[in-house]
């Protein structure tokens, strides 16, 4: 299926000279003189190696099919991360390289969308948000406005993260698991 550059979002799937990319990271460029363009950061599937291509924003680029099916995450041991389809129960093994950013967030039993092609999990989507507890953070200092200044934290899946100053130790917050920012204070 054919698809205009400018649409291709992170986690999608492309075919480029018959070899299938996953899209790490999209970005469009509209200068104010010239052609927009928009810079794909890909990872090859078949042997993970890692490209950039820039293309014009109308350009077309073949989007692979794949089916996004539901998993549960079972655990991680020294094969990789493992996972249960919701549907018929087999099991999925996933490296992890391509488990990546998403690793640390990974609870047990949890909900995740696994992008299959050919029999072969390509991609992992995790939800966006999350709540956790904070183990560890500065003490407050009194006075300080709490409006600009953040205080570095450790979370309990071992993430460091900038919380406002009035989080302390034990409190359960909620961050985003793109790039592990706080959110909000969690209202359990």
């Amino acid at each position: 299926m054919k698809v205009i550059a400018s649409s291709l979002r992170k986690g999608n799937i492309v075919e480029v000279d018959e070899k299938l990319y996953v899209v790490l990271n999209a970005e469009n460029f509209h200068p104010g003189k010239g052609t927009p363009t928009t810079q794909v950061d890909m990872r090859r599937i078949s042997d993970g190696v890692k490209t950039q291509q820039r293309y014009k924003t109308t350009e077309q680029v073949e989007r692979a099919f794949v089916e996004d099916s539901d998993f549960q995450f079972l655990y991680q041991d020294g094969d990789g991360f493992h996972f249960m389809n919701t549907e018929n129960y087999d099991q999925v093994t996933l490296d992890a390289d391509l488990v990546g950013d998403a690793a640390p967030y990974l609870e047990a039993e949890m909900k995740v969308v696994l992008s299959v092609y050919d029999g072969k999990a390509v991609a992992i989507e995790i939800p966006q948000k999350m709540t956790l507890e904070v183990k560890e953070t500065e003490p407050s200092v009194k006075g300080q406005t709490a409006s600009s200044s953040y205080k570095p934290a450790i979370l309990s899946n071992g993430v460091r993260t900038m919380v406002p100053p009035f989080i302390g130790p034990g409190v359960r917050i909620v961050v985003m698991t793109a790039d592990g920012a706080y959110v909000e204070r969690a209202k359990d």
